[in-house]
């Protein structure tokens, strides 16, 4: 077991803490700052949050650089990100922070990309990694996320609403990487109709 992949794994024990932290009522009083109320929750989850996704950029610069790359890495690492930000945007609707529908489309983009991974998998035993949209759009995502769960408190002074143009911008390549993934893949498809 490689740095990389510790580092993956580290990143999904770190998700029932974010869920624990997030649903346990201890954690209701909070702060105000710049007149924007912040939980103690959301200041612990935001921080666990940061760790798991700093973890998420040193795995993949970690396996590039030494060449540590694994088809477990391959798969793990997508699956880890998709685990954590899934939590986190669910936590979000359930905070009022965020609408059903554009997370609605981010889980389902998801899950259409997973599902397809599995395909290429079972039909030529190859895991691919991901390519440079969706590694954007996982970015966007996490950034997004710790914007949301801070509640824009940064920003509320100069009336820029930066929360929530970020998780359109990670809407728009959530969308954009998942045309992307089946387009370079529409091959997988071309005996199945």
């Amino acid at each position: 077991m490689n740095l990389p992949n510790k580092l993956t794994i580290f990143r999904i024990i770190l998700i029932p803490f974010f869920i624990l932290i997030l649903a346990a009522p201890i954690f209701s009083g909070g702060v105000v700052i710049a007149g924007t109320a912040i939980s103690n929750a959301r200041w612990i989850a935001t921080v666990i949050f940061v760790v798991a996704s700093l973890t998420d950029f040193l795995d993949g610069q970690i396996a590039r650089r030494n060449h540590l790359v694994t088809n477990f890495g391959k798969f793990a690492d997508p699956l880890a990100d998709k685990m954590l930000v899934m939590t986190a945007f669910i936590f979000l609707v359930e905070l009022g922070n965020v609408p059903a529908w554009v997370i609605a489309i981010i889980v389902c983009r998801e899950l259409a990309v997973t599902g397809l991974r599995l395909i290429i998998v079972e039909n030529n035993g190859a895991v691919i990694a991901a390519a440079w949209p969706g590694k954007i759009k996982t970015t966007t995502q996490m950034l997004a996320i710790i914007l949301l769960f801070l509640n824009n408190v940064f920003f509320a002074a100069i009336h820029l609403p930066l929360d929530q143009i970020m998780l359109y911008i990670c809407l728009f390549f959530t969308i954009y990487s998942g045309i992307d993934y089946f387009v370079k893949n529409r091959s997988v498809f071309a005996d199945s109709f």
